[in-house]
């Protein structure tokens, strides 16, 4: 994290580094110039009083006019490189490879964790420099008092000993703790937001299950907090007793300076006020030590697991995706289950879709449709067995250029809340902002009807929380999700997985229609458009019908040759076709 910081402002980062050890020093002589006043006011020296006075002003006023610059840099140079830090974590959670990772509990903990605590990223390295300023003035004020009282009051640092072994101990408690909580803690979180966003609002009224979501919210941030707390009360106990400690010590040294060696009164100042800035430093550089002890190295630690994780995955593939498909792809012996699960979820497939091909996947819910389109677009990697595209693994290529290379929607489409040219848009980042782009991919989507309806057109905000937005249908959320697939042109596979749940089958017969014909009429690149329906009057017109139930593959073929095998395709087929008579 240093060097990410230094790579991004590295004049602002020795910049404050130099003015948080400049602080320090006139604060650590403050006493030295009250102790060298009233020896001289003692002495009846008016030179040596005058001249401590002046020091006294201008250490006084250099303090203020540093802290007042090193503020105003401080704060610049920790906003700069707060931005650059969150930025830094939300790039790594969105560009792991894969997706894996969010099914893991342990994961998810760990993530949950470092989440919470990325506010810390604001006062990473103010609270870095400010201890080694708190160790700088420590330094000084002990010099003092071992030069100018007596050598023996070296040994009030000791006293200070325990309170920096409590600071670095007690993180490491609290945050074990915090471990072991956090699932405690993301249940909360995840309580909380079903009670308070929009989505679950109407299911949560109609079931009248507010209440209960809020107990069992309440039940859960009790679990995570009692034992917190806990442990926050033992070490603060701890805590506590190594003030006292210390206290111990500093009520010694001025009785021993008072009495025993019989020191001048200025001398007996410079105890008192040095002592009582050790008592400050003290508690100053314990603080940031335990800051740096708990969320710096707990933040480090997590961050550093997540780039290594995201580098290791990254760094297994680097092949380049073929610039159009020849062959096809082929998935060999393709098994797997979902990470922490031990049921399969896709059984040994074995498939051949081939290159300029509109191959449909059918099946019951939980047949593994949706999961062989995952493991396609490479969110997850397979168990056993490859897949291969044009002959070539698919796990050696990069995993972003891949995915440059497909286009499609999903059900599970998210609602970007934005303009709607900007909803489109961002299917293809390079081209956003592209009005005829946009256009296209609207009109592809058979989404124009949408887009004229809206008061602005593209221009409109989508979303009714925002100022001036407009709130659409889901039906119309889907066409826009569906023309933000189509912002890419030229993929090499276009993945349609139940794109048009939400529609008709009369729309959505006509949108496949039109899709496949397209596809068909750029087959000449090899384009594989894969078709995932629920509704078989739409895969009817596909080339090549794959069939999976209960994880494996029980039929392939095109329609007519399925319904002349009479097998579980043509029943199902004949089941629905009788349904809508």
């Amino acid at each position: 994290m240093v060097k990410l910081a230094y790579d991004i402002e590295p004049r602002l980062l020795v910049t404050s580094l130099v003015m948080t050890l400049a602080v320090a020093l006139p604060q650590s002589l403050i006493g030295l110039w009250l102790a060298t006043m009233v020896d001289g006011v003692r002495d009846d020296a008016s030179r040596t009083v005058y001249l401590a006075a002046f020091g006294l002003a201008a250490s006084a006023t250099l303090l203020w006019w540093l802290q007042v610059v090193f503020d105003r840099l401080s704060r610049r140079f920790r906003d700069r490189v707060s931005i650059a830090m969150e930025a830094h974590v939300a790039r790594l959670h969105a560009t792991v490879a894969t997706i894996a990772h969010q099914e893991r509990r342990e994961h998810l903990d760990r993530l949950e964790v470092l989440r919470r605590h990325t506010f810390g990223l604001d006062h990473l390295f103010n609270s870095m420099f400010s201890t080694l300023g708190w160790a700088l003035r420590l330094g000084i004020v002990e010099i003092l008092l071992v030069t100018r009282v007596h050598p023996a009051l070296a040994l009030l640092v000791l006293f200070a000993v325990p309170t920096a072994l409590v600071a670095t101990w007690r993180p490491g408690v609290e945050r074990a703790v915090a471990d072991r909580v956090a699932p405690h803690q993301r249940r909360s979180r995840h309580l909380f937001l079903l009670g308070t966003t929009a989505s679950p609002g109407k299911e949560v009224r109609v079931t009248g299950n507010g209440a209960a979501l809020v107990a069992a919210r309440t039940a859960e941030w009790r679990r995570a907090y009692a034992p917190v707390a806990a442990a926050r009360w033992g070490t603060a106990a701890w805590n506590g007793l190594a003030w006292a400690f210390f206290g111990l010590g500093y009520v010694g040294a001025v009785v021993f300076v008072s009495v025993t060696i019989d020191a001048s009164p200025g001398g007996v100042v410079l105890v008192l006020v040095v002592g009582s800035q050790l008592s400050q430093f003290v508690a100053a550089a314990v603080g940031e030590l335990g800051f740096l002890r708990s969320i710096w190295l707990d933040i480090s630690r997590r961050l550093i697991w997540l780039e290594d994780y995201a580098a290791a995955l990254d760094a297994r593939s680097d092949g380049t995706p073929p610039s159009r498909l020849t062959k096809g792809i082929t998935f060999e012996h393709v098994s797997f289950r979902y990470p922490g699960t031990d049921r399969l979820v896709l059984d040994d497939i074995c498939l051949d879709l081939p290159a300029g091909s509109v191959v449909a996947v059918v099946g019951e819910n939980g047949a593994g449709k949706t999961t062989l389109v995952k493991l396609l677009a490479r969110m997850y990697s397979p168990d056993s067995g490859r897949i291969e595209v044009d002959g070539v693994d698919l796990a050696s290529m990069s995993v972003p250029m891949w995915r440059a290379r497909l286009a499609g929607a999903f059900q599970d489409f998210f609602r970007f809340e934005l303009r709607a040219l900007d909803s489109v848009g961002v299917g293809e980042l390079d081209r956003l902002g592209d009005v005829p782009a946009v256009r296209a991919a609207v009109d592809r989507a058979g989404a124009v009807d949408v887009v004229e309806g809206l008061p602005a057109g593209l221009e409109t905000q989508l979303g009714a929380s925002w100022e001036g937005g407009v709130e659409v249908s889901f039906g119309q959320w889907q066409k826009l999700a569906l023309a933000r697939g189509f912002m890419r042109d030229q993929p090499l596979v276009l993945v349609l997985d139940e794109p048009t749940a939400a529609l008709d089958a009369e729309t959505e017969h006509a949108l496949f229609e039109r899709f496949t014909a397209a596809s068909r009429n750029d087959g000449h690149q090899g384009r594989i458009t894969l078709l995932v329906s629920h509704r078989f009057s739409t895969v009817r017109m596909a080339d090549l019908i794959v069939v999976l139930d209960g994880a494996r593959v029980a039929e392939v073929g095109s329609h007519a040759s399925l319904m002349a095998h009479g097998g579980q395709y043509a029943e199902l087929y004949s089941i629905q076709a009788e349904a809508f008579r």
